[in-house]
Parts: C-alpha cells; structure tokens; sequence
C-alpha cells in the first residue's frame, strides 16, 4: 500500500554515455519479483496483502510436497510469520491457521495438504465470500448451520463484508458473541458478514489499514491499548504509524471516542458504532456524531445486526441507476422523441441488427428523453437523482456535488462562469487543460498567468511554487487590484503525478485575500479520496481540514501569535518568507473540485463531477452556479452515463479503498520489474521523486517517501510542498535513441496495442488505474522486454556510421531540448492594467474573428520580425500535443523563448498553426486601434476609480456616502469595490 517507488536509483541521464550493453555483456534472464524459497520477510513487497497472498502461496507448496521433503523449519517461520497477519482476517483467519497448525503438530500430511490446498485456493479466488462451503470462517456467510429461517445456499449471491469488533474477550465470549450474531440472520438481509476480533487500539488501527473487506466497527467498553502479537512484520509497511496516539489511561468513554477519530482519519467510510456498559444515554450524549449508535452490551444483539446492515445498504444504494433499471422493465409506448428508444429502430432493422447484438438490447431498453416515471431531471433534480448527487457528496466529503455527463471540460466551464464575471481577475496556471483557458475567456476574466517549475530535461512542467502566487497576489495589492481578484485554479495533480499541498496554498493565499475561490482541476485525481494518505491532498478534505481549524479556540491563538511576530505592517519580502496565516475571524473557505469519475474511477466515458465546499455558496453563488450550469449543460442528457456515475460512487464507498491499494501495488510492481530487469534497466528508467520534485519543495528531506513507510510517507504527503503521485510512472527512454512519439504509436499502439497517456521527446507516462490487472503489467514487461531485445540486436548489427548516428540520437534525447518557456506577457492592446500583468483573453479571442485583423506568418518570418522589434501577437491558441497546454494564447506577445521551444518540438500535432501557413498573428494596424481603445478605457477606468476613492474617504469622515466595501486581511487592505467600474 505504500511501498512503491524504489529508492537509490541515479538519472538515466547521467549513466555513462556509452552503448547499452549486448548480449555477450550481460544475460538476459527474465523479470519478476517472486518469493522464491528464501524467506518472504527478505523479499521486497509492496503491501501487507501481497505478503499475505505469497506467504500461503508458500505454505501451500510446501505441505503440497512429499514428508520426507517438506522443510519443518521452513513451515514453522511461515506459521508465525502468518499468526500476526491472520489476526487481521475473518478468513482464513487465525481459527484457520491454527487448524493447519494442528495438523501439522499432529503428522497428520494428508490433511494438512489438503487443507492449505482448499483455504489457500479459497483465499486466492475469493470463493469463500459466495460459496457454501465447509472452508467458511465459523461464523461466516456459508455455514450451513441450520439456524432457523435461514438458507445458507441463499447467502451465496449477496455481497459479503466484514466487521471489526474491539475488545478484549476471552474465548467463550467471542463464540457466544458469534453464536448470538448468526442467529440474527435471515434470509432477507441483503448482505452477509463475518467478524474479525481485535483486543487493542494497536490491532483495531493495523486491521483497518491492511483489511480492506471491513466496512464496520464495533468498539467494546473494554480494549487493550498495545498488541498481544509481535507486529513487526506489519510494522515493516507502517512503522510504527499503527501504534501512535494510543490513549492509555483515559476513560473507556474516550478511549473509544479517540479510536474512532483514528478509523475514521484513515477510512472515513466506516460505519462505528459503540458497545457499553455504561449509561448508554450518558454515553451518547457525549459522543461524537461519529458513531452511528450506542448499544447496551447487555440488551442483546438484534439492533446492531440490523444497523450494521442498514448502513451497508445506505452507502449500496444507488438510486438513479435503481429508478432507470425499473425504467427499463416498465411496458411503455414511445409517442416523444429518440427512435432508438425500447430499441424499436435497431431490433426491426434489416440493415443494422448488429447494432442490438452488439449493445444488449438493455442500453435501448433504459433510453428516454423523458424526465417523468421517477427519472427525474439533470437540471432540475428533485427525485433519485438528487439523492444520487447528495451520496455523492456525502463519499466524497462535499457539501454539494453535481452529476456532468459531457466530460470535465464542461464541468470546469460551469465553476469558472458561476464564479466569475467580465473583468474578475483570476490567477491560473498557465499549463492547465486548455478547457480553463476557453472558459476564462467565456466568463470575461482577466486573466494572470502562473509560471511552474520546468523540467527542461524531460520536456515537461512541474506545478507552480507557493511563492510564484503569493508574488502575484502581493504584485496585485500592491497595484490595488486585489478586491477584483476572484479565483486562483490550480490543476491537482498534474498529467505528470505533482500533487500540490492544497490546505497549505489555500490558507497562504486566504492570508492575503480571505474571501477568495479556488478551483482544483482533478480530472486524474477522483480515486484519492479512498486512499489515506492520499486523502489529505484532495480539494474537498482540505477544504474540510481548514473549516475545522479556523473553528477552534487553539487556531485563534496561534494566529495572535503569528500576527505579533509579522509584525504590523510586513513588507512584502516577510510575507514571501514566511508560512502566512489567515485570520480567523474574517476567512471564509471557498473550494471546487471538477474531477473525471471515467479516468480513475468506475463510469462510462464523460462521466464527471463538481463538488463544492463553499461557505458562501447558498447566499451568493447558488443562483448564478445554477445559470452556468444551465448554459453547459445539455437537455438531453445520457441516462447511461448518469446511472454509472451512480453505481461507480457506489463502488468507491464500499470497495475504493482496496481497489486504489491494488492499484499502487501495481505501480510498485511496474516499476521493480524495469528497475531490476537487468536487460530493460539498461535502457528504461522510472523517473523518481527527485528527479520530478526538486528538492526546495521536500521539507521532509525524504526522497523517496514511498519507499520508506506508511508513517514516512504520510510525513512527506502532510508537510511537502509537491508530492508525487506514485500510480504516474513516467518512463525516461533516452537510452534507446527512440523518441517518446516514436516510441508510442510506432512499437507499443502499432504493434502490441498498448495504450499509454502522454509522451515527451524522451519520456512515457504509464498510468495504473483500479482497473489495471497483474496479467496486463505481465504483458507490458513482455512487450517492453521485445522492444528492447530487438533494439540490442539492431545496435548489434549497425556498421560505425549507423552507430554513430544512433549515439547522436541518444546523445539529444539525454540531453535538455531548448528550454520550457515561461509566460511571456499579454501586448498593451489586451492588458487592461499598465503596470499589472492580467489579460483580456475575450477581446483577443474574438477580435480575431475578424479576417481583416489577422495575417499569417511564417515561422522564418516571425522570427525576423521579432529580432527587428516588432511586437508579434498570436491571435490564437497554439497547443501541442504532447504536452497539451497552450504555448500561446490569443493576445500573447511571441517571443524568442517561445520559437526557439516551438522549433525544437517533434512531434506530430499541433492545434492553432499550420506549417504551411505559419502561425496566425493580429497585424500591426489591428493592434494599433486595440491599443488606442485600451488606452481609453483604462483612463475611465482610472476617473471612475478616483470618484469612488473620494466618496469613500467621505464616507469614512461621514461626510458622504460609502460607494463600495473594503477586503481588509491580516496583511493589508484591498482596495474599493467601486474600482470594478
């Protein structure tokens, strides 16, 4: 779960620039990271669950062999080394274990293979969730135990979780709670579940973090605060993490109120509920709302069995998908629109039946475009559909969430036009997808560019440093331009895995301007909710972290304290310095997240979502967030894709959380089978925290957190300032002399079908997903091991001009192209202010609408034209493909930087300039006339200002009226609302 990225390995680039290695230098003998026979506990795994699945892997083979060779030393290290893991598990679980454990003691072989044989095929296929069978935990879905009214056969097609109980019983009282539980069942309870016992704080916290398959928790009156067992096997994966914050001592009231804190910090989907003794109304009333229910331990079982179902079922619920499949069923005459409805068109057809067969005649059966028989209305949701979104808020930690059936180019569309109006400022960075860069010049923003770190050497950006906004903002007030400043968007993470520390840039910017917006594009970003490290780095926890911290009492006196060591009036270099902290009493937290449910989560293509946490979002955006959502928003939306981001929230609430394990486990397989491939090392790379993350933006001081421990990689995920995302595994293959275009279409699409998501001159991005399988990482090594083989014999073969030329082209792929440009600036003609660097996108995009602004030039011509001093300016976006952002954009000056980097780029697609013709520029007359009506309009502009100042000062001396409110913060005061005119 958190071992991923291997530690110690040098940049491709600077391995000696010699030709990789032939055959005769080194064999070639195969990948894998396999067990082998030597211990497990000295093989590198990646997660709790992988050591488990090897260890009775390794017990299986061994009881599987003769008795004379089985290795009773051998099987002894794997029993205790599975006794602390067991415990964690209803199945096989430690009854289980201890069974193959008495078999063995007792020399009885046969049953002993037999057994590991059965749980270990058990375990393997999940068969034990579904099957009657005798291989079920005691108290688990299929035994066949006669309990009355209940069918064990029936249990096999529900869905099968586990519960966590916390506390300390003794062998008698946990059969008896068994017992007592199992004859709770009935045949119509949706879901089946079996027990894991924990005795501590200690085992409770591990158990939750390794066992995926639990969904409840029962904390008892009465728990141990440290392990029975020797964990430190586990401890390996989180050193130590498991056992910080045990309260020893306290109340049994807070004891139990601290663990839950704990679970929920780690898995906030858990459903808690409390046992004791004590006055169960006492008890409520001074718990949290965390736990579901307080139950008597001495009132029976009942009510709890039904609880836990109950909440199950509220997070299984998917109602839209519920409503659209009764849909489907229903007998109905079609008299609306859409001839594909009920399938009429397609099934009758003598031309297109393959179209039926194809689909599934369910897909016509559910389409409509009626918003009646309980389907409800995308735009005005009041039925399942509504409660579809409110679950969906509820998973994701939003106040509000809004379905988006046209992808997250709409999604950030609707949150820029409901945030944003015609001459708002908005700070963004400029590699963000290019559907911010349309919707801000939709919405009339002026726009401020944001310039990122560059990785020169990879051709790609990083993410924009803390001090590079604060600058702005800081420039911005200093021109008294911060009251128009509306909304920073930031894209978190960014194509290439850079996470940004959102709670850290949203409470520094909130320091200088308290009522700002934010908007975090995480279109790759929506499986991190259901991670527990990933979590905190999400748009919606941290808008939740910093709404609870600007509530409480100990926040307020460590701003006082603040306050008094910045001093009362800070130059703006202290403020650039240090870790700002807005005040209390005047923040207000405002955040949006468009993120892409089709990426990384369960949903048909399009499938997105906003979500909103916004304190100021009833009172002041709901109407106009309705408008924009109108205007985008298509009247006849698709059913199909709504219901599956129905059901894809379904499966993030209730499986997420072990999918996105499984899915950094991947990663951290991919990426050991190339690191010690002892073929493919020599000519691939994975580029490692280091290399993507310099090393001013890791306080932590560690280089590769994910590596090195839950507890480690929870410090670098709280305190960096960029992480990186270890499911992004960039692949440096500069050594091959094959460019990343090349390398892409020509031998992994062409050949193999092997999709991947972006390229450089020198660089792949894999991407693992919670779909991604260990066969299709099987099958990436194979055709990766091919292409490479190929490669050696080719190098093999050349003759000395040929390995020449191949040395210059792996000498230009290891070395930096020419350099990323930064921003460069908007032309006087489009910058609304004079000494500020905002950008009317709006007026230059639709002034070159006009044929008769515009010309073509020539690339030769351009730069002959910029060397002689004229002011070039682009009337279009000019976007690359790779890397996908806009080199420039309409009303930018081009400059030397931005040729020199378009020139140097080799790849095939180039959206807004065409080689023939060159790029598309505003000509000299156009700009001189915008320039002219720039000019005048910021001179009203400026009078307008100057009236509004002088009210203002009158209203303050109360000799006039107040004409706008003043954005004062801890750290200066913005300027006059009237400045907006």
């Amino acid at each position: 779960m958190n071992a991923i990225t291997r530690s110690g390995d040098s940049p491709a680039a600077d391995q000696p620039d010699t030709d990789p290695p032939t055959a005769a230098d080194q064999p070639d003998t195969g990948t894998g990271t396999g067990t082998g026979t030597g211990p497990l506990t000295a093989t590198v795994h990646n997660s709790v669950r992988q050591l488990r699945a090897d260890a009775w892997s390794s017990l299986g083979e061994l009881t599987h062999r003769p008795p004379g060779e089985q290795d009773a030393g051998r099987l002894e290290e794997l029993f205790q080394l599975l006794t602390p893991i067991e415990n964690c598990w209803a199945f096989p679980g430690k009854a289980g274990l201890a069974e193959l454990r008495r078999l063995h003691e007792t020399g009885d072989h046969r049953r002993l293979s037999q057994r590991a044989e059965e749980l270990n095929r058990a375990l393997s296929t999940g068969s034990y969730h579904h099957t009657p069978s005798p291989l079920a935990p005691h108290d688990g879905p299929a035994e066949a135990d006669g309990t009355a009214g209940y069918d064990p056969g029936a249990a096999a097609s529900k869905p099968y979780f586990e519960v966590l109980v916390v506390g300390e019983l003794d062998d008698q009282e946990e059969q008896a709670l068994r017992d007592e539980l199992r004859r709770q069942r009935r045949d119509e309870d949706e879901f089946v579940y079996s027990l894991v016992i924990s005795p501590s704080f200690e085992d409770a916290v591990v158990t939750a973090l390794v066992n995926s398959s639990v969904q409840a928790v029962v904390i008892r009156h009465r728990f141990a605060d440290r392990s029975a067992h020797d964990l430190h096997v586990l401890r390996r994966f989180f050193e130590g993490d498991a056992g910080q914050h045990i309260p020893c001592g306290r109340q049994p009231e807070q004891r139990a109120q601290l663990l839950g804190d704990r679970l929920l910090a780690l898995r906030p989907e858990l459903d808690l509920y409390l046992m004791t003794e004590a006055s169960v109304e006492r008890t409520a009333g001074s718990l949290s709302r965390r736990f579901a229910r307080v139950f008597h331990a001495r009132e029976g079982l009942l009510e709890l069995h039904l609880s836990i179902l109950h909440g199950i079922g509220e997070r299984y619920r998917a109602p839209f998908f519920t409503a659209l499949r009764a849909h489907s069923r229903r007998p109905s005459g079609v008299f609306h629109a859409l001839p594909i409805s009920r399938g009429t068109s397609v099934v009758t057809s003598h031309w297109i039946p393959e179209m039926a067969r194809f689909y599934g005649l369910n897909i016509f059966l559910a389409e409509t475009s009626a918003t009646s028989g309980g389907l409800d209305s995308l735009l005005e949701p009041t039925g399942p559909l509504r409660e579809a979104q409110d679950l969906a808020a509820r998973a994701f930690g939003a106040r509000q969430t809004y379905f988006v059936t046209n992808g997250t180019s709409t999604a950030n569309k609707v949150v820029v036009q409901a945030l944003v109006r015609p001459g708002d400022v908005v700070l963004v960075d400029r590699n963000c997808h290019k559907s911010h860069h349309y919707g801000l010049m939709l919405a009339g923003a002026h726009v401020v560019y944001l310039d990122a770190y560059p990785l020169d050497q990879y051709g790609m950006y990083g993410a924009v440093p803390i001090e590079e906004i604060k600058r702005k903002l800081l420039m911005l007030r200093r021109e008294g331009l911060l009251d128009r400043v509306k909304l920073l968007l930031l894209t978190n993470c960014t194509f290439d895995g850079i996470v940004y520390n959102p709670s850290r840039v949203m409470e520094e910017c909130l320091a200088l301007k308290p009522d700002m917006a934010f908007l975090w594009d995480e279109a790759w970003f929506a499986f991190a909710r259901f991670h527990p490290v990933y979590r905190r780095r999400t748009a919606m926890a941290a808008a939740r972290e910093l709404t609870d911290r600007y509530r409480s009492a100990d926040y307020a006196d460590r701003y006082a304290a603040h306050r008094r060591e910045l001093g009362a009036e800070p130059d703006e270099e202290a403020l650039l310095s240090s870790r700002l902290m807005p005040d209390p009493d005047t923040v207000r937290v405002r955040v949006y997240a468009t993120q892409s449910t089709h990426k990384t989560l369960t949903s048909l293509r399009q499938g997105s979502m906003i979500h909103v946490f916004d304190q100021e979002f009833r009172h002041k955006v709901a109407e106009t967030f309705r408008e924009a959502y109108m205007t985008h928003t298509s009247t006849s939306p698709n059913y199909q894709i709504l219901a599956s981001l129905d059901l894809g929230r379904r499966q993030a609430e209730l499986e997420g959380f072990e999918l996105v394990q499984k899915q950094l486990e991947q990663a951290g397989v991919l990426r050991d089978a190339i690191d010690q491939h002892p073929l493919l090392s020599r000519y691939l790379h994975f580029l490692t925290t280091p290399e993507l993350v310099p090393a001013r933006f890791r306080s932590s001081g560690v280089e590769q957190p994910l590596r090195t421990g839950l507890a480690r990689m929870s410090a670098a995920w709280q305190d960096d300032e960029f992480v990186l995302d270890p499911t992004r595994a960039t692949l440096h293959i500069g050594r091959t002399g094959i460019d990343g275009d090349t390398f892409k279409h020509e031998h992994l699409m062409d050949r193999y079908g092997v999709q991947v998501n972006k390229t450089t001159r020198n660089t792949l991005l894999f991407m693992t997903t919670i779909g991604t399988t260990r066969s299709a990482v099987a099958y990436l090594i194979e055709v990766l091991v091919k292409i490479v083989e190929e490669l050696r014999e080719s190098i093999e073969e050349m003759n000395p001009r040929e390995r020449a030329v191949h040395r210059r082209r792996r000498a230009a792929l290891n070395d930096p192209s020419a350099a990323l440009p930064d921003f460069s600036e908007f032309h006087a003609a489009f910058r609304p202010g004079v000494h500020t660097p905002e950008g009317d996108l709006r007026t230059a995009f639709f002034l070159a609408y006009d044929d008769t602004q515009c010309e073509y030039l020539p690339s030769h011509e351009v730069g002959e034209a910029v060397a002689g001093g004229r002011e070039v300016v682009s009337a279009t976006f000019v976007t690359p493909y790779p890397p996908g952002f806009p080199v420039l954009v309409p009303g930018q000056v081009i400059n030397k930087e931005v040729l020199r980097y378009m020139e140097a780029l080799d790849t095939r697609e180039i959206h807004g300039y065409r080689p023939d013709t060159g790029y598309r520029v505003f000509t000299e007359a156009a700009l001189k006339e915008q320039t002219a009506l720039s000019g005048q309009l910021r001179k009203n502009r400026g009078r307008l200002t100057a009236r509004g100042t002088a009210e203002a000062a009158a209203a303050d001396t109360g000799t006039g009226p107040s004409t706008g409110t003043g954005t004062g913060t801890g750290t200066g005061t913005g300027t006059r609302g009237s400045e907006r005119a």
